[in-house]
This record gives structure tokens, sequence and C-alpha cells, in this order.
């Protein structure tokens, strides 16, 4: 049941009808898991599984000076974005340091009028939006809406993702690229789809109103019968984007991380542009001693949890363990740390307190998992 003081998913009458496990998230009473997380953590791995991911924060922006706004506000170009493209972002403040991830959608309505789609972390919503604001005394022909309790959004993760939606969707859709999204419509419904995901495996998200949800969920659970589609949780995805070594606002990048040391990089492009934190991350760019993210593997069957100590053969603690888990693919303990930047080589041998106990884990490349096709950068 949900708690009174808990918000709810659009979906959350059928989370309950199919026996869901409950549990509060970023101010959401949203489903862990259904059967086992490993049970959905494989079907996602091996078929397809379907995960109710509403809670994420959805605005839109558009009007004269929106472009200019999000291109002086991400860490990510977004002046001359084509219709269609998505981009993964970071929105930083003046110290460099992340307020949170985000996704950018270059959008158009049945009409030809123009905007943007910003998906933020739940988490985030009311701070990115306030952020955002503040910006606006530079940018007043900008106009945003918060479109989150509006709309439902819905994950289709798999290598049988894309068979489970062909039929229920448009050619177009169907030969939709990855990082691309469009508006278009399911069962004479407005939809927005796009080919992203948080799992590490090939997929769409789907973004509809809220009186749609269920029927377009049960849509997707019809169509993906035959190949043994399941609905999953909060639980599988965090294993599954542990395993892909996406990072988690809040573990592995917060107020107190910058993009460099994050490994996050790709997402900033400095080269003939000004935004928020410029200055900063240029100066990012050349600190040698700033902790950095690493993957760690360990021994035995333990996992480590967030803020287990890391310490070198010294004893020395050079280290904080930002996420772990045991995971159900390789069949062995996985973390993500940031460790310091001398002990960053794989292979480096280090020790993790594990509940008042050390274990030896090694430093590895990341991602732990990476799926047979390429996506894109």
């Amino acid at each position: 049941m949900a708690e009174a003081n808990l918000a709810t998913t659009p979906l959350f009458g059928w989370h309950q009808a199919h026996g869901a496990r409950f549990a509060e998230f970023a101010g959401y009473s949203m489903p862990i898991q259904y059967s086992t997380i490993v049970a959905e953590h494989e079907a996602t791995r091996n078929n397809a599984a379907v995960f109710d991911i509403s809670h994420m924060g959805r605005f839109r922006l558009e009007g004269p000076q929106a472009e200019a706004l999000l291109d002086h506000t991400l860490t990510r170009r977004v002046a001359g974005m084509e219709l269609g493209q998505i981009r993964y972002s970071l929105i930083c403040n003046e110290d460099g340091n992340i307020l949170d991830d985000v996704l950018l959608y270059s959008l158009e309505t049945p009409s030809s009028h123009p905007y943007f789609l910003l998906v933020v972390n739940a988490g985030n919503r009311s701070k990115i939006w306030n952020w955002l604001e503040r910006q606006l005394s530079e940018f007043p022909q900008v106009q945003m809406t918060d479109t989150t309790e509006q709309t439902a959004m819905i994950a289709v993760q798999g290598p049988q993702a894309m068979s489970v939606c062909k039929p229920l969707f448009p050619e177009h859709v169907q030969n939709l690229g990855y990082y691309r999204g469009r508006v278009t419509e399911q069962m004479h419904k407005p939809c927005i789809v796009s080919r992203t995901g948080y799992t590490g495996e090939d997929g769409l998200e789907l973004i509809i109103r809220k009186e749609d949800a269920e029927r377009v969920w049960e849509n997707l659970m019809l169509s993906g019968r035959k190949v043994g589609i399941m609905p999953a949780g909060l639980g599988a995805r965090d294993t599954l984007r542990l395993e892909a070594a996406m990072p988690l606002y809040g573990h592995e990048i917060d107020e107190n991380t910058n993009p460099m040391q994050a490994g996050l990089s790709f997402a900033v492009q400095f080269k003939d542009r000004d935004f928020i934190g410029k200055a900063a991350l240029l100066r990012a760019k050349d600190d040698s001693q700033a902790p950095v993210r690493v993957g760690l593997m360990l021994d035995g069957k333990r996992a480590a949890r967030q803020e287990a100590r890391i310490f070198d053969m010294d004893s020395r603690c050079v280290g904080v363990v930002t996420s772990g888990s045991f995971s159900p693919t390789l069949q062995q303990p996985i973390a993500m740390a940031y460790i310091a930047p001398n002990l960053n080589t794989p292979g480096t041998v280090v020790d993790v307190d594990i509940r008042g106990s050390r274990t030896s884990g090694r430093v590895v490349p990341l991602p732990f998992y990476s799926r047979p096709t390429s996506s894109p950068a």
C-alpha cells in the first residue's frame, strides 16, 4: 500500500494488483520487485522487461530563447541539435560540480512546432526546475512547463524489446536510431518514443498521457508474451545499470563531484561555447589529485555497499564505494567507487571493508557488462 505522504505513478494500481513490493524512492511509492530481482534482471538481459519510470521529471521548454538557455545551462552542446536527436548531458553549478545528469530531446509537435523535452532525475526535479527558473531573467523568451504529473513514462528494455514494440508502433518508430526520438502515437493516442534506456540493453522509453498509461502498459505486456516479457522494478533496474556502469545521482555523481573525475568528460563540450561551470571544469581537466571513478571486482560472495571504505596494501584508506551488488550476469560481487588516481590502473589490488571485515578486490575497466551490439556514444 502507498503511504499517505508518498506520491504514486499512474500505474500504481496495476503494480498493486500484480503483487509488486513497494518502497519509497524520491518521494514516490515505487515497485521494487514483482517476482525476484534476479529473475527480472535476467529477463531484461535475455528477453525483455517493462519498467515504470514515471517518477522521472519531465520539463518542456519552448520559445525563441529555449535553445540558448539550455546551451548556457547544459555541459553538452545544444545549439544546432537535429530534430529528433537526444543527448545525454549534465547540469553543473558554477564550481563545476554536478547538479544532475539529464536527457535532452529535440522534438516537434504534429503541427511542426519545435520544443525541447528535458528528463531529469526524480530526486532532483524541484532543484533543477528552480535552477532553470533562475536563468529566465537572462532568457525571458522561454516558456517552461513541468509535464511530470500529466504524463507517465515506461521503459521497454532487453534484446527482444524492439520486437515487442514493433507491432505497436508505426514503421518510423521501428527504424528509430539510437538516441533518437519522435512524437508519434500508440493505438491512436499521443506518445513520445525514444531509443534510450538505463539498463545497458537495447529498447525504447515511452512518454504518454497519464490516462493512457495502463492501456499502453497492458499492450506491451500482451505483445511481449511470446518472448517472456516481465514487469521489472527498481531493484533490477539498479543491478542492470550497475553492471553497465551507468552513474546514479546520489551515488556516483552529486554536488561534490565533477564530470572529469566521474569519467563523464564525453558529456562536456568546451569548444566555441560558454556554459555554467565551464571555467571550473577547464581547471578540473588538469587536476591530477582528485579521486576518480573505477570499477571493482570483489572476491567471495558478499557485496560492498555505498560508503564502504577501500584500503591499499599498506592499510591506508584510499577510497570509498559508491554502489555495489552481487552481479547476476557475472556471478560475483561488483562495485563502483572513487579511489586515489594513482591506484586506478586495472589489476590494482585493494581491500574493501564490508561490515567490519576486509575483502580483497581488484580494479577493473568499466563497464562490467556490454551487450553484444554496440550503442551510440
